[in-house]
């Protein structure tokens, strides 16, 4: 498959590295000089330097003969006439990054067609939905849902207290009578492990269970945790992606909004009737205990500087917030995130990745995810009739030994899968798999 990104900053280059791992046939336009040496020496891609809009450099980059095109620059204009453009000489698939809400409204004059994107992304808005998820799911580091909301991912960090530690996780489930519940991944030192029924827990695991979502306080309990009340939020950070939290948050939640740029402030003050904009340094901690962080049950840091995003939120950490979760966009650093003791993390990158992959890398795939700082992949896919998986129960069906079978949905039901399971034609499968077993995995389900 021919690929052709446009745009070389840190989502066009991180999409780069994903297709890179497929061994997809990349081509980058990026204008900016620094960018391009950097794409040209760090990418198994070709890297033309020029306008991104610009039709004579779209022939450079072989348009004519490319598949997809995503354009991931940070002006929505420059992206939008180059779909355009692209749909005019018959590139199948279009993708658009866009931060102006009005493109992505219904009822915008022109229509998607009209834009020439099959796919509008908006990150910001990814990112906002992301951390309302997280918020509504408070003991959570990352929520994630398949299947329309009938199956949710969420990942747990567990501490030294929960009684699950130390118990091989074959007699766990024993234990709770088999729960509509399965852990699918275990992230430690920087590692991530498909668990099998002899591995135990340890104290800093971070896990990640796949569960009926009415069945998550109940399991939440019985490892030891329980959600905190989020009465009153603090956003460091007025940009979009703060403005769309703000607005599309539970009214009965108090959010104050501290931004270091004064005109910002008094717009953001005067479009947000419901929140409290604050001017001033968020990473100044005088200001922070003045305006009360310590009575706060969460606080969300999402400027554009992920060390700012970091270190403001490290010290709401340690200062006893219940909950705090970090922007952090520099992809080298969300591995080390649990390690310094961040929370939950989100990243636009990781989101933007996501959506991405969802839309082009597997026609019969429903949704396909990565988590942040996690070296796995999470697959929604349908069981096509006469595949392999079809026509043995699971225990007699050679699956990748790196990859697990969370949850299957059959007439829309939820079953957690054990080795007499049964999966038929079109039932709907979430799998979670290391990305050099991902070919295999697939193979199975076709």
């Amino acid at each position: 498959m021919n690929v052709l990104i446009l745009g070389a900053g840190e989502i066009g280059f991180h999409l780069a590295k994903r297709f890179s791992q497929e061994k997809y046939n990349i081509t980058i336009i990026e204008r900016d000089h620094k960018q391009v040496v950097r794409a040209s020496e760090q990418l198994d891609a070709i890297v033309v330097e020029g306008h991104a809009a610009s039709f004579r450099r779209l022939q450079e980059a072989n348009i004519k003969n490319t598949d997809v095109l995503c354009a991931m620059t940070n002006i929505d204009e420059v992206n939008l006439i180059a779909c355009q453009l692209a749909k005019k000489v018959g590139v199948p698939i279009t993708i658009a990054r866009v931060r102006k809400p009005e493109y992505t409204k219904s009822d915008f004059i022109l229509s998607q067609k009209e834009l020439g994107a099959d796919l509008l992304i908006h990150p910001e808005k990814e990112i906002a939905n992301a951390i309302l998820r997280l918020i509504r799911q408070s003991s959570a580091t990352d929520v994630m849902e398949f299947a329309d909301g009938k199956v949710q991912l969420m990942g747990i960090r567990l501490e030294g207290d929960s009684p699950v530690l130390r118990t091989p996780l074959a007699d766990l489930g024993k234990q709770m009578d088999h729960p509509p519940v399965r852990i699918v991944a275990i992230n430690r030192k920087e590692r991530t492990l498909i668990p099998h029924g002899g591995d135990v827990l340890a104290p800093g695991d971070q896990i990640f269970v796949i569960c009926d979502p009415d069945y998550i306080p109940e399991y939440l309990k019985w490892i030891g945790k329980s959600d905190t009340r989020i009465e009153n939020i603090m956003i460091l950070g007025g940009g979009l992606i703060g403005q769309f939290i703000s607005e599309n948050i539970d009214r009965n939640i108090k959010v104050k909004i501290i931004e270091s740029n004064a005109d910002k402030s008094q717009e953001l003050a005067d479009r947000l009737p419901n929140a409290l904009v604050i001017h001033g340094d968020g990473t100044d901690i005088d200001l922070l205990a003045v305006e009360g962080i310590t009575d706060m049950d969460a606080f969300i840091s999402v400027t554009g500087d992920d060390e700012n995003n970091i270190i403001s939120t490290l010290v709401a950490r340690h200062l006893k917030v219940p909950r705090t979760i970090a922007l952090v966009n520099k992809v080298e650093y969300l591995p080390i995130t649990p390690t310094i003791g961040l929370d939950a993390v989100v990243s636009k990158q990781v989101m933007t990745v996501n959506s991405i992959l969802r839309f082009i890398r597997y026609q019969q795939v429903a949704a396909v995810a990565m988590l942040p700082g996690v070296d796995a992949e999470i697959i929604e896919c349908a069981a096509q009739p006469g595949s392999k998986v079809t026509k043995k129960p699971l225990s007699k069906v050679n699956f990748p030994k790196h990859a697990i079978i969370g949850a299957v949905l059959q007439n829309g039901n939820l079953v957690i899968p054990m080795g007499d399971t049964q999966i038929n034609s079109g039932d709907q499968v979430v799998i979670f798999a290391l990305p050099h077993v991902l070919s295999e995995v697939m193979k199975v389900f076709k």
